[in-house]
């Protein structure tokens, strides 16, 4: 055998992209969103003769990823791609319009079930521990809807006088990939604790859930504990903990803490043991103050709790990519069952995407820097191969462009932003929390409940 023949079966071979989507919609997946198909149909959604689950999964996430002057231009594109991937299948319908009438019949639980089924493809291909820890990133964005009269009535407004309807929406972003790993739907005007505590039971086994100022809370805490899970939360001076001794807070390191507010203490229930890091910032004057539940400093140093804190950016770059890349600033659905099933089938489309990213990258990469996918690029190859599928002719270089869309890694030398934005407000940087002593009736009813527990 040759040198050349030798290199050439050594050489990993490429790879079209229904290939590479196979690897996360595997048969597995799609027997569990038939079988939600069928519950639903059982409780009285009609079947669409046309339209099957599987064809009718792949054009909506086709069409997140086509790119058109109109929808209708979309749809043939994702139609015709979706004819050629299923081979010698039943072809799909040919409207746009059957496509929207099949789609509202089609029950959430079967886009939800896909969404459960690519989860544990992510936990199987990719790699997800970082230090011990699973990490993930939680943060919530509003996606606005057109002004129909139906979505006015059902959706409401954000609270703004001639605000537009739109869906709030809350994600769980993996920190070091950059991957969408699970999300909750809801009125503009839903809670983001709310959403987090239903999205607890998507967490991935020794999940560190990192966050905000806008995720404390004593019940949100207690809850993701009793989840089995670790959390590391931004606080501000809008909490306050308390110590067996009095503390410089402009001394403070890390330590133990408890946080047990009154209505807590009202019910008769225990605090919470925690430990506060301070992260002190070299460029800024302001610190950024973290809590977590992990109370061993050797299993989450501060400055490994630092760093995954800054990786908490990959939650606004995973808007970024939703809103911007993939163009659903505005959802286009005018009725409540069209503009759910968009969105869940354009956050789906969004987490394949990253995940098609990710799945190119080495495994081995350093953990302090991890390299990350470019969302545009992993686009662009995804587009290139609609078009040529469209077309009728098959590339099968797609995982050689996949692997090349990498982000870039230089060092920032100049300010993000470009100039001040004259409607922007400007951003204030939280104060520390609150430090308090326990009184001697606080020690005593500590005291009393851990017999209790005992």
């Amino acid at each position: 055998m040759s040198a050349t023949a030798s290199a050439g079966r050594l050489r990993p071979r490429a790879r079209s992209l229904a290939t590479c989507l196979a690897e996360f919609l595997t048969p597995a997946v799609w027997k569990q969103a038939h079988r939600a198909r069928s519950a639903g149909r059982a409780r009285g959604a009609l079947r669409a003769p046309r339209w099957q689950v599987q064809p009718l999964v792949l054009v909506l996430l086709l069409l997140t990823w086509c790119t058109g002057d109109s929808q209708a231009e979309c749809f043939e594109t994702a139609r015709a791609t979706c004819a050629v991937c299923r081979g010698q299948r039943r072809r799909p319908g040919k409207t746009l319009a059957g496509f929207h009438k099949a789609l509202a019949k089609l029950p959430l639980a079967v886009l939800r079930a896909v969404a459960a089924g690519v989860r544990r493809r992510l936990a199987a291909l990719l790699d997800l521990v970082d230090g011990g820890f699973v990490v993930l990133g939680c943060d919530g964005s509003l996606l606005e809807g057109p002004r129909t009269a139906e979505l006015e009535a059902r959706l409401g407004d954000r609270g703004k006088e001639h605000s537009a309807p739109g869906l709030w929406v809350t994600a769980l972003v993996h920190l070091r990939t950059g991957v969408l790993w699970a999300w909750r739907l809801g009125r503009s005007t839903a809670s983001e604790r709310e959403h987090l505590r239903c999205l607890l039971s998507t967490l991935p086994a020794a999940a560190l859930v990192v966050a905000d100022a806008g995720f404390t809370g004593y019940e949100l805490a207690q809850a993701i504990r009793q989840a089995g899970a670790s959390l590391l939360i931004r606080v501000t001076a809008k909490d306050s903990f308390y110590l067996d001794a009095p503390a410089d807070r402009h001394r403070w390191t890390e330590g133990l803490v408890y946080a047990w507010p009154q209505v807590a203490r009202d019910a008769h229930r225990p605090p919470l043991r925690l430990r506060l890091i301070r992260v002190r910032s070299r460029k800024r004057k302001h610190d950024v103050w973290l809590l977590t539940d992990v109370l061993d400093p050797a299993r989450l140093p501060a400055d490994v709790a630092g760093r995954y804190y800054r990786w908490r950016w990959e939650n606004e770059g995973l808007f970024r990519t939703y809103k911007r890349t993939l163009k659903k600033v505005k959802l286009t659905a005018r009725t409540v069952r069209l503009v759910h099933r968009e969105a869940e089938g354009a956050l789906l489309a969004t987490q394949l995407l990253l995940a098609q990213g990710a799945r190119a990258l080495p495994r081995r990469q350093s953990r302090v820097a991890p390299r990350r996918c470019s969302p545009r690029q992993v686009l662009r190859a995804i587009r290139q191969e609609l078009q040529a599928a469209a077309g009728g002719r098959r590339r099968r270089a797609f995982s050689r462009r996949r692997a090349r869309a990498r982000r870039e890694r230089r060092r920032r030398t100049s300010a993000k932003e470009r100039r001040p934005w004259p409607r922007r407000v400007p951003h204030k940087a939280p104060k520390p929390p609150q430090l308090l002593v326990l009184s001697e009736p606080q020690k005593a009813l500590q005291a009393k409940l851990k017999r209790t527990a005992g």
